[in-house]
């Protein structure tokens, strides 16, 4: 069987197997295909409230290329329209978004022996999706540099060109909102939680979060999601400690 560990400080892995290293760009972009087939209403609804927030061409473009970020891009661009001040938004987007330092944590094992120059992109890309794929494999047989950059970089091209088809349709069909094209995120994360449920305390935090998230929403509590996950999170965690499980 190939061997995929990263065993030198810097190396790349079938960085002298061409073939190998095509396979793994090919698979990565093949596994990842569904997952921007699942974002392309969400990158429509981004593209499209950029425009409807009143952001200029350059600046709607640069918000998914930059950011890349979706959930982080909606919230934003709610809270332009609703008046918010800067400090609200940037502390609102932090907690949104503080899963990629879990990510990256859980990720270091596979990548701290990387040059920088792989490292850089691998962390721009590291999205809930690209996340999902890399713990497709076990600790001992990580995903190569060459598959998590060409899976990650195919998402974000085709999330760049699915909110450029948002900025565009937003001139000609107005208020996209009203089709819910938001119910994407939700068929999005679903497909990436439920394969990672491997242990009863996972499960028991992710209903944990999924009803604490309702009934702060029904009650109209502010930051019911944010509220609701870590509260999920520290509940699962605490099961895991007590039954002896590996975290």
């Amino acid at each position: 069987m190939e061997k995929h560990a990263l065993s030198q400080p810097g190396a790349v892995p079938n960085a002298s197997q061409p073939d190998a290293r095509w396979r793994d760009i090919r698979a990565g972009i093949l596994d990842m295909f569904p997952f921007c087939l699942a974002v392309l209403p969400w990158g429509i609804l981004a593209g499209s409230m950029a425009v409807q927030a009143g952001l200029p061409l350059w600046q709607s473009v640069g918000l998914s290329a930059l950011v890349f970020a979706g959930a982080a891009q909606l919230v934003t661009l709610g809270l332009v329209m609703s008046g918010a001040n800067v400090v609200t938004i940037l502390i609102t987007v932090f907690f949104i978004t503080t899963q990629h330092i879990i990510y990256a944590l859980t990720l270091r094992d596979y990548v701290s022996r990387l040059a920088l120059r792989y490292r850089l992109p691998i962390g721009f890309l590291l999205t809930d999706e690209l996340f999902a794929l890399s713990g497709g494999k076990s600790a001992q047989q990580p995903r190569s540099v060459s598959y998590l950059i060409a899976a990650g970089g195919f998402f974000y091209v085709c999330w760049v060109i699915f909110s450029l088809a948002g900025i565009a349709m937003a001139t000609r069909i107005p208020d996209l909102a009203r089709y819910h094209l938001d119910f994407s995120i939700i068929a999005t994360f679903i497909t990436i939680v439920v394969p990672m449920v491997r242990s009863i305390s996972t499960l028991l935090g992710v209903v944990l979060s999924l009803s604490l998230s309702m009934v702060l929403a029904y009650f109209q509590v502010e930051g019911a999601v944010v509220i609701a996950g870590l509260s999920g999170m520290f509940f699962s965690a605490l099961l895991s400690r007590r039954g002896g499980e590996v975290l």
